[in-house]
């Protein structure tokens, strides 16, 4: 699948005094969705807060987006490919929720993912990933290494993860519980004997590029349910 990288890192992800940073203290905004993670294609556009503040089109590319952010964020930090598809779970789940307009995409993956390796225990301290997702976001700025070393700098950056902590399990309910398909999926490869075969290899990245997008069930509502 080709994700589409950020233009301009200057104007997204942690940046200091950035126009879309969040209030975090304001109550959640969980439009009609309810309490669960099961829904259909029709609820998830009906109810989705982005395109209510004008982003419609434009919510596929900032999903890729911060996907692809995640993906090489997790890599540099050396998680499992299952921590990574645990903070992109929690991404998608949190925009859900929250709308794109009010909500910086790269701060909140920052989050996402600062939570996800605690929940799948390969946790990183917390300023390697102030540190590391600094510098992803500003990589077209030569400066950005160094000035996220100062101390003022850094301490800004920190206190806003721990503040986007606060709000991404607020909105997520506290709810960490997130079911992979990798298990059965290497549980289906040794059944079939295939591992050595490029159906496992086609398999593995359609889970993997799966997990970038919304997934639902393109079915009659009553009929459509597809868990996170």
């Amino acid at each position: 699948m080709d994700i589409m990288q950020t233009s301009d890192s200057s104007h997204h992800g942690i940046v200091e005094n950035s126009p879309y940073r969040t209030p975090y203290g304001r109550h959640v905004e969980s439009g009609n969705l309810g309490g669960s993670w099961y829904f259909s294609r029709k609820e998830i556009e009906e109810n989705s807060l982005s395109r209510k503040d004008g982003i419609d089109l434009k919510e596929s590319y900032l999903r890729k987006s911060y996907c692809t952010f995640l993906q090489d964020f997790g890599m540099r930090l050396k998680v499992p490919q299952v921590t990574i598809a645990t903070a992109i779970v929690f991404c998608h789940r949190f925009f859900l929720r929250q709308s794109h307009a009010k909500n910086d995409r790269l701060t909140i993956a920052t989050v996402c993912m600062f939570l996800a390796g605690k929940v799948e225990e390969t946790p990183r301290p917390l300023k390697d990933v102030v540190l590391i997702s600094y510098e992803i976001i500003h990589k077209k700025d030569p400066a950005a290494v160094a000035r996220i070393k100062q101390k003022e700098v850094y301490e800004q950056q920190k206190e806003l993860i721990l503040i986007g902590e606060r709000a991404v399990l607020i909105t997520l309910g506290f709810d960490m519980n997130v079911h992979h398909p990798y298990k059965p999926l290497v549980e289906a490869i040794k059944k079939f004997k295939v591992a050595q075969n490029a159906l496992a290899q086609v398999a593995w990245n359609f889970v993997n590029d799966g997990r970038r997008n919304f997934p639902c069930c393109e079915v009659p509502q009553s009929q459509a349910s597809i868990r996170w």
